[in-house]
């Protein structure tokens, strides 16, 4: 099935990003809030799911299952978005009204994945 580019734009960004937590693994973890455990470990796996998951957009058999780790992976990353937001150390120096966009902009990229889960996957 072919789909529009925006889709394989999605499958890039996540493989991108997924990259990106091992390129430059420091500015993740100081995202990671205190409360969680193993902050190294998490932004590993973390960068491996976004890796594994924009890839698997890729492939018709298992995109459903990809689209909704994706929904919940972004929804589980609201955690780093609101310690961001909350946390001096966590916010990077970055501009509180950056950190506060991020937020809606996490439910706009979970619209994204929801709206090819429900118009081009058949039910899972």
């Amino acid at each position: 099935m072919n789909f529009p580019w925006h889709y394989y734009l999605m499958a890039g960004i996540y493989c991108i990003g997924g990259l990106f937590h091992f390129l430059k693994p420091r500015m993740y973890i100081k995202i990671i809030p205190a409360y969680l455990p193993k902050p190294r470990l998490l932004v590993i796996l973390s960068g491996i799911a976004e890796m594994i998951l924009g890839s698997a957009l890729l492939f018709p058999e298992i995109q459903g299952i990809a689209l909704a780790g994706i929904i919940l992976m972004l929804l589980v990353f609201l955690l780093v978005h609101i310690n961001m937001l909350t946390s001096k150390k966590a916010g990077l120096g970055l501009p509180k009204w950056i950190l506060i966009a991020r937020i809606p902009l996490q439910f706009g990229l979970v619209y994204w994945a929801f709206y090819y889960l429900n118009a081009y996957v058949p039910a899972l």
